[in-house]
């Protein structure tokens, strides 16, 4: 039997086991902790020369050190080539999130601008997600104001729909866009099908970087139409020129030489990293958008940028150029593996001289300013956290504050709100909703707040050991501090709630009272074991403390808001039990409103595709129940 107070061999043993059985080849391993986590993904060209490094320790950095040591067991994935083992790796710690490994943190999605290709009539349209829908994309955008930009601009310069295509069906006259110049009216034949489809294809030709021969057709079409003299269409052509010129003119860096790229610069101070990435298509600057990995602070920028650039490109097609900040140690690897995810060559560069070189400093000039504000604005949190600590007794600075808010309108459409803040500010992608589910009396604010709590923490207590963090921000999952926004009423429900559930991590409770009058800056609050007591008016903790509970007013009154209007403006469809969205379409199309169902006999239900006798009789009862 096997003792099991006995340790587990670790470290370069257990690696040198696994190396007398490792293959010569290409591939991916894994090292595992104690507890089974993957602590570290890398790649290899020849596994077994790569994980022999590993055996001789005392070699390596300390960071690597630490991780050998901890190191329990192996796992290995041979590839056929070294860019497939490449491509892997990237994927597995985008999954994984290994503590070892340089992590992209945001993992945003990129809207693009798309021209649809199953219709008669083209849509111009915004997309974001994974390309299902045939047509030609194009991006990426780094925001979504960018897109609405673009496509308002481009609505003036080629006249192109919006609008869906069920819309487009349903029109017997123009719609508002016709008339202000925005859509050429392909769906009342104000223009023929084979004249919208030139101003499609000029559209394609022109967000694929052949401006200037649209512009020079357009020139052409406007001089000739004054010739006609036919001054309004000549008039309606100068404008779409003018519109052509404002999408052009947009961005803060332009290109002249360089059609397509995305450029990466990496700059690191404080032990942090950034990356700015920018998107040039169509000899446009498409935008920016700064990054923040993490990854330990003895690694060079070269290693933080190439583990970076292989995480970007796991779910996103490279550009056919790709300009970076600094010299990789396996550039070629890299550009073999962006160009089997590309289907196509991409190049890599790190340029010296001329305008690939102008757009690189300016990307590295974003960088160095964005990371200079993060830590400016992290430097500032930090000392209003331990400003925080020292002002309610805390016995250390905290790492997540949670802060709680109710709305409802006479007692309808409850709703609770959590915010939470730490080292860098509000952090909204950990915000949540609660929409109350308990029978409670309308208004009970009190009642409110013991199910919101009770919710949360039985969920955290359940689902999160109380050290865990978020892999990708690094924040705790357990809050330090929870602030509650009302007084000693709503801190005796949260002592309630708090006593019965016996936490297994220490949690500080406040309650915040509203001044006199509501007076911002009188505020009391409440803390077991303290009388009520107040900041001194120019306190930067009261101002901070403000600016926590108006951020969770704000976040529940919006979401008590679009409660509200959802329900408002819910479908009577949606409240017959078995109609889903397709039998929902079937009785709009057929009868133009969910009133005209109400109306509608049994025969007439009968009637409607989809609609069996039974389903139409549970219909009709549904409407002419009595009541």
């Amino acid at each position: 039997m096997t003792d099991d107070s006995t340790p587990l061999p670790s470290g370069h043993e257990v690696i040198r086991a696994f190396v007398r059985t490792l293959p010569a080849a290409p591939g991916v391993y894994r090292m595992l902790d104690a507890q089974g986590a993957v602590m570290y993904v890398g790649k290899a060209r020849n596994l077994k020369a790569r994980v022999t490094n590993y055996t001789r320790p005392e070699a390596l950095e300390v960071r690597l050190q630490r991780m050998i040591a901890a190191t329990v067991s192996m796992e290995f994935v041979r590839t056929e080539t070294e860019s497939e083992a490449l491509l892997l790796e990237a994927n597995l710690i985008k999954r994984l999130k290994p503590r070892f490994n340089v992590l992209l943190r945001d993992d945003k999605s990129f809207p693009y601008i798309l021209i649809t290709g199953d219709h008669e009539a083209p849509e111009l349209t915004k997309h974001r997600g994974t390309r299902r829908r045939k047509g030609n994309y194009y991006g990426p955008f780094a925001s979504a104001t960018a897109v609405a930009r673009t496509i308002a601009s481009l609505q003036k310069a080629f006249l192109l729909r919006n609008c869906s295509d069920s819309f487009y069906a349903a029109r017997t006259r123009p719609c508002l866009q016709h008339q202000i110049k925005r859509c050429a009216a392909p769906c009342t034949r104000e223009i023929s099908l084979e004249g919208y489809a030139e101003l499609v294809e000029d559209a394609r030709q022109f967000l694929s970087g052949k401006s200037q021969k649209v512009r020079d057709h357009l020139q052409a079409d406007m001089e000739q139409a004054a010739e006609n003299l036919d001054f309004e269409r000549a008039a309606l052509i100068r404008d779409r020129l003018g519109a052509l010129a404002l999408v052009q003119s947009q961005g803060d860096a332009t290109a002249k030489s360089v059609e397509e790229a995305d450029v990466f610069a990496i700059h690191h101070e404080g032990g942090q990293f950034c990356v700015q990435v920018f998107f040039f298509r169509a000899f446009q600057n498409w935008g920016n958008y700064p990054y923040r990995p993490r990854a330990d602070s003895s690694l060079s920028d070269a290693d933080v940028l190439e583990a970076f650039i292989a995480q970007f490109y796991e779910n996103r097609t490279p550009a056919r150029l790709v300009l970076i900040s600094h010299e990789l140690a396996e550039p070629e690897l890299m550009g073999e593996a962006l160009s089997s995810r590309a289907g196509r060559k991409v190049a890599i560069e790190v340029p010296k001289r001329g305008e690939k070189r102008d757009l690189l400093n300016h990307a590295l000039n974003n960088a160095r300013e964005a990371l200079g504000r993060q830590l400016a604005e992290g430097a500032t949190n930090r000392t209003l956290l331990e400003g925080v600590a020292e002002t309610f007794g805390l016995d250390s600075v905290p790492r997540r504050i949670e802060t709680y808010d109710n709305s409802h309108i006479s007692g309808t459409n409850m709703v609770g709100a959590m915010v939470v803040a730490g080292e860098e500010g509000f952090s909204k992608r950990h915000y949540r909703t609660f929409n109350i589910k308990s029978d409670i009396t309308a208004g009970d604010d009190f009642g409110m707040m013991r199910e919101v709590l009770t919710r949360r923490f039985t969920r955290l207590t359940n689902d999160s050991d109380s050290d865990a963090e978020d892999e990708a921000t690094g924040m705790p999952d357990w809050p330090d501090v929870v602030f509650i926004d009302g007084g000693a009423g709503q801190m005796s429900a949260v002592r309630g709630v708090i006593a019965e559930m016996n936490l297994p991590k220490e949690v500080t409770f406040i309650g915040i009272a509203k001044g006199e009058e509501r007076d911002a800056g009188r505020e009391k609050f409440f803390m077991e074991g303290r009388e009520a007591f107040m900041l001194p008016h120019r306190d930067p903790v009261l101002y901070y403390v403000q600016r926590l509970r108006d951020e969770a007013h704000r976040f529940a009154i919006g979401t008590h808001r679009a409660k509200r209007k959802k329900e408002q403006i819910s479908n009577p469809l949606d409240e017959i039990e078995g109609i889903g969205p397709t039998r929902k379409r079937s009785l709009l199309n057929h009868f133009g409103s969910a009133k005209a169902v109400g109306r509608a006999s049994l025969t007439d239900l009968e009637a409607v595709p989809g609609i069996s006798s039974a389903m139409a009789q549970l219909i009709y009862d549904h409407f002419n129940r009595a009541s």
